[in-house]
Formats: structure tokens, sequence, C-alpha cells
């Protein structure tokens, strides 16, 4: 993993070290040696996290890290603060101003790379979902991406702590319990079953659990499907880092030593909390990018898109199986007259409504899609053409017996259909010549006066 990596201080001798050790981890190094020069850097280059002293002349890092969080171009960088061991108000200043996370001095090589991996790990996401945001604004999807991003951050996460000394997980619930519904489970088996039953958004566990090694909880915990992406969080005791090391590699998030800082403790919960809403959010707009690509927004049918790309499978299928395959083209009888006459959004109603009574009358086996204004498509595997007639002719006449209901329920309006029906013919068939052969009916339909079925077979 790499990244860009801003370090912020006013003594050129903590900032090459800083910068000797994040090199030596394959990290890119930018320095400052002011608040204003850090600022300048973050607003006119690419920087992926900035690690603020906290000290320094003219702007303190409290007012670096207050600037960089206001302005929605640099708000979703991550902040380190880099404070000194005898300054605990430090942490609690930095909390306030916004800060992600906190090192202290002197900064341990471990802490140091374990802290800017989990930060970029989260910066890495939230730039995916911004991407997809920007990129949705041009497609018109984008409040489907945007809303979700920052609307839970200030909700109460489900933490579960697994710890088995009464002490030690009486203070973490203790200072977690302010900001998040804490669960203490002492048993690592029964934790294992509802870390992955129970929807935690973080697990934190100690490494001092009594007869069992921590190290294959995180194993188990990282081979379930269900937890795989879970953060975890480990309570370390000073000169466990050879164990912590291992545990990295395994896949936990991030850790803390004892005696446990309560501000330090905060910013990391709240680092992975963020992180666990931010990547069930990218996955949520991965699944809604696919069914915008699929579907049709108005009447949730699938879309010509889906069609096309599932005729051919489906044609394929037909002709290898030698079996029947159909197809029925429906259009809505004198639909601009219903804009026309009644609006837009009455011809809307229409719409929605006759994509319901499509659904009521097909099988599960069969697809319907809104191929285009108001011409809808059925794909009916396994159906000859005769069925294909008795499924269009029951839908016409169900159509055309009951009223659409438009302009909010006020009045209603009779809608009528016209249908071409066709059907696969022989290996030497394709899938152009059915559409077409389909497409032909349903201008039959049309000229010999709407309001019926008409077969290509006619």
């Amino acid at each position: 993993m790499t990244a860009r990596v801003l370090v912020v201080d006013d003594i050129a001798a903590n900032v090459k070290l800083l910068e000797a050790r994040l090199m030596a981890a394959y990290f890119q190094v930018i320095s400052a040696n002011s608040g204003q020069e850090a600022l300048d850097i973050c607003a006119r280059s690419p920087i992926d996290i900035v690690l603020l002293d906290v000290m320094m002349p003219g702007m303190d890092g409290f007012e670096v890290c207050q600037r960089l969080k206001a302005d929605p171009n640099t708000a979703h960088i991550p902040v380190v603060m880099v404070t000194a061991l005898d300054q605990p108000s430090d942490k609690v200043s930095g909390l306030e101003a916004g800060a992600d996370d906190f090192l202290t001095k002197p900064v341990n090589d471990l802490a140091l790379t374990t802290r800017v991996k989990s930060l970029v790990r989260l910066k890495m996401v939230t730039d995916e979902l911004r991407l997809r945001a920007d990129a949705g604004t041009d497609m018109g999807i984008d409040q489907l991406l945007v809303a979700g991003i920052d609307d839970k951050i200030g909700e109460r996460g489900r933490v579960l702590v697994v710890d088995d000394r009464v002490s030690s997980y009486e203070r973490l619930v203790k200072t977690l319990s302010l900001e998040h519904d804490v669960t203490v489970i002492t048993d690592p088996q029964e934790a294992l079953f509802s870390a992955a039953e129970d929807g935690y958004e973080l697990v934190v566990m100690s490494t001092g659990l009594e007869n069992f090694d921590v190290l294959r909880l995180c194993s188990q915990l990282r081979s379930l499907s269900r937890t795989r992406m879970l953060p975890l969080l480990l309570v370390a005791n000073p000169g466990e880092d050879a164990m912590l090391i291992r545990a990295i590699d395994m896949g936990v998030n991030d850790y803390i030593l004892r005696p446990v800082d309560q501000n330090e403790l905060v910013a990391r919960v709240r680092t992975q909390i963020k992180r666990s809403r931010y990547n069930e959010r990218l996955r949520e707009s991965v699944q809604q990018t696919v069914e915008m690509a699929i579907r049709d927004g108005l009447t949730g049918l699938n879309n010509r898109r889906y069609f096309d790309s599932h005729l051919e499978s489906a044609f394929d299928k037909a002709q290898s199986g030698g079996k029947p395959l159909s197809v029925l083209i429906v259009d809505i009888d004198h639909f601009k007259q219903v804009n026309d006459v009644h609006g837009h959004e009455a011809g809307d109603d229409v719409l929605r409504e006759f994509a319901k009574r499509i659904g009521k009358n097909v099988r599960n086996l069969d697809m319907a899609c809104r191929y285009g204004g108001e011409e809808f498509v059925l794909l009916m595997p396994e159906t000859d053409i005769e069925l294909a007639c008795i499924v269009a002719e029951r839908m016409r006449r169900e159509i055309a017996a009951h009223p659409f209901i438009i302009d909010g329920g006020t009045k209603q309006i009779n809608i009528t259909v016209s249908v071409g029906a066709a059907c696969i013919d022989g290996n030497s068939d394709s899938k152009k010549a059915l559409m077409k052969r389909a497409d032909d009916a349903l201008y039959s339909a049309k000229r010999n006066g709407r309001n019926q079925v008409v077969s290509d077979a006619a």
C-alpha cells in the first residue's frame, strides 16, 4: 500500500525522522514547516493523510485541523495529531478540532505504520464513494450515492468487546458507551457467533484472554464471510509488538496499548466505525449502480439494455435445447393522448400501474421489460405461440376491463393495449428476426383497430 503523506512540523529534525520512517514503508512523503503551508499544499495537491504537529508558531495544529475539516474540498483527508506524552489535553482539543487519530512522541514505528495504513484505507473508501457520486451527477443518480456518505456518522455505533477481565472491560465500556452501544462477551467462541449474527460495526478484543489465543479469534473472524470486512481493534500490553505485527498481517485493523488513553480509544473507534459504514455504503452504492443500469426507474421493470443481453442467452439456450421461446411486444394504445389531455404525471401513473398489471400476468420464468416509452416486452421461455397468445389475450382483457387511477386517485381513465406475438422458428432463426416478427405483428394489431393480440403466425 502506498499513499501521499503530508508531514507538518516546524522542526526540521522531526520532519526528517518521520519522512525516513514513512519512506522505508514505501509511502510518498511531502513536508511543510508551517500551518499555512500545509493548508496551501492540501488545497492544490492530492493528499491522502496529514501528520500534524500540535505545537507550531503562528497557526497551531488545532487551527490547521479545524480549517481542513471545515473546507469541503479537504474535509475527507484524515488528520493525525502528533502530540507529546505529557499533554493529554492536546488529545481532547484534537478531537474537538476533528482529528481522526493521534500519535504520541516519541513515535513508535509500528504505531506510525498502523495508523497511517488504517486511515489510508478509510481514505480509499471515501475517495471511491466521492468518485461514484461525482460520476452519478452526470447520470442523475448522485443523490443515491451522496445521501448515504455521512448521514449515519452521528449515530451510535454497535461495538462488541471481547474481554474476560472485569476491571479491563468495565473501563472500556465506560469510555465507549458515551457514543456507542456496547456489548461485552467474555467467551471467545460465543463472541465469534455473536459477531457473525448480530450486526456489530466493530469488535474490540483484549490480547490478554485467559486460556485462549486472541489471534485464533482474529483468524476465525477473518475466515467467515459475514465478518470478513468487520473492523477489528486489539487492546494490547506494552512489549507485544511481535504479536501485533502478526495480527496486523492477519487483517486486524488497529490496536491501542494499555494503559488505554480514553481520547485515543475514542478516536480509534470512531475511525473504524466510520470505515465500516463507508464500506457498507460503498457496497450499497455498487448494488444501486447495478440496479440502475438494468432497471427502469419509473416502473421498476428491467430496461431495454438488460432485455437485449438476456434475450441473447435465452435465445441460444432455446435453440440448443430445441425448446420454444416466445416474445410479446405490448404497446399502450393512444398513450400520447393520455399525456396531452391529463398531463405527464398522469402518464407516469398509467405506466407504473401498467407495469404492475403485467407482473401479475406473467410467470416467474418469464421476464417483463420496459422497452421504451409506452412499449413493453415479455420474454417467455419454454412457451409456444399458442400459449403466448393465451397469456397475451388474458392480459389485454384485464387491462381493458379495469380503469386506471390517476391524479392521486381523483380520476380514472380507460386504457387498452395492442400486442404482437412471435415464437422462435427453428435453428435457422435469429434474435433480430424474432423481434422483427413480433414488431410486425404489433403494427398489424395497431393497423387493424388496436386493443387486440396478433401473432406472426396469423
